[in-house]
């Protein structure tokens, strides 16, 4: 918890460098049992609970176990690559449900990803973003058509329905819905199945899954638009850091990591907390807290050594958007890897690659596999060719295809 200079402590890996290498247990405090729309929600409609993976998955331990032959480059690093299930697994299910986590557990993600947003009344919910227009059946409320608004966050103006505007009590009432309807047609059957979850939910339900499978499932919350909300009168770091606390999660075994885009905010949570903090990296411009004051870093001077190196004053991780990684190139085509991953390792940093997702729409144009959007091409090999660049771990929204192909990595890496 550095304020400035190199970072006091540091994370040895996602659960500690050993710890990943063997089962991982449960680790938070005992919860409720799990909601009923929970225990449905691995299952198909009609499908009298067998589960609908619509994916490679297998239930049980993760693959990193004793007696799985760590080779290569992770054997070099003595970790193996995480896999966070990004906003649970949206590649199947709704997102940010606790449906989409649960099975993100099930496909055995070491982590799942719920983003942060407040309530009016001040409560921490999991939503990608606070306008929830296209992930909630609000526009079906007419009791809430008034609130319909256009507001300016982080400098875009934005028209829909926001979090901010709702209590929790009225959020209650809505039920979430796909966000990519035309892409993910067979999401929709989950359509108006499941409510939004609290953050304090995620965690409960994180617990319930680490003891039932007897591994720890790791917690990696995104502060999302801290500027925006601090300057609203919501700030989100103080209520994150009191919600931590108060599960036993304010420890640097990484079992919590904290990510956002704007690093005043992860110093603040970094001075605040004893956690791993993570750094995340868009592909162009600039974080929000930049543009607002005038000053700081762009994402480009992040990913310089000196950028790392600053960094690694209040940071463990990065989070670069894969094409920082390995960009494409003129044709569309995966090229080459950069030089970031050696580099932030240079600086004692670790590296997750965002986002990875299975439909060709998402993947390099010499991967896909036909022409439609959404049909699956050969996301195995994207996943292979990124492992090999040493990365760290990364996100997904098939957090079963990514940890298929790390078992096949790390059976093959020589």
């Amino acid at each position: 918890m550095a304020a400035c200079g190199t970072r006091r402590r540091r994370v040895s890996g996602p659960l500690g460098a050993a710890a990943v290498l063997v089962p991982m247990l449960a680790a938070v405090p005992t919860a409720a049992p799990a909601p009923r729309e929970v225990a449905a929600a691995v299952a198909a409609p009609g499908a009298r609970g067998a589960p609908a993976l619509d994916g490679p998955a297998i239930d049980g331990p993760a693959p990193a176990v004793p007696g799985q032959a760590v080779r290569g480059e992770a054997a070099r690093r003595g970790t193996v690559p995480i896999v966070v299930g990004h906003r649970g697994a949206p590649g199947h299910r709704p997102e940010h449900t606790l449906a989409s986590y649960e099975l993100a557990v099930r496909m055995r993600a070491d982590y799942i990803e719920p983003d942060v947003v407040p309530t009016k009344d001040g409560h921490l919910v999991a939503r990608h973003e606070n306008e929830i227009g296209r992930t909630t059946d609000v526009a079906r409320h007419p009791e809430f058509a008034r609130r319909r608004t256009t507001k300016t966050i982080d400098g875009r103006k934005v028209t829909g329905w926001f979090t901010e505007d709702f209590t929790l009590a009225e959020l209650r009432t809505l039920r979430a819905v796909e966000r990519m309807p035309g892409l993910r047609p067979r999401n929709t059957r989950y359509d108006r199945r499941f409510r939004i979850p609290t953050v304090q939910e995620v965690v409960d339900l994180a617990g319930r899954l680490g003891r039932r499978h007897g591994r720890r499932v790791g917690i990696f919350p995104e502060v999302k638009h801290p500027t925006y909300f601090r300057s609203i009168g919501l700030p989100l770091e103080g209520r994150l850091a009191a919600l931590l606390r108060r599960n036993g999660l304010n420890r640097p075994d990484g079992r919590v990591i904290v990510q956002s885009f704007e690093p005043a905010a992860l110093r603040r949570l970094d001075r605040a907390l004893n956690v791993t903090i993570l750094q995340s990296i868009a592909p162009s411009g600039a974080p929000y807290d930049t543009v607002a004051r005038g000053a700081g870093p762009t994402f480009d001077e992040m990913v310089t050594p000196e950028g790392l190196k600053e960094i690694g004053t209040y940071a463990d991780w990065i989070a670069p958007e894969k094409g920082r990684v390995i960009p494409l190139r003129a044709d569309g085509s995966l090229g080459t890897p950069t030089s970031l991953v050696p580099d932030a390792h240079a600086a004692g940093l670790k590296v997750a690659a965002y986002t990875f997702r299975d439909e060709n729409r998402f993947l390099p144009a010499d991967l896909r596999d036909g022409t439609a959007p959404g049909a699956r091409g050969r996301a195995l090999r994207e996943y292979d060719l990124f492992y090999r660049t040493g990365i760290d771990g990364l996100f997904s929204d098939h957090p079963g295809t990514a940890v298929l192909a790390r078992t096949r990595y790390l059976a093959t890496e020589a």
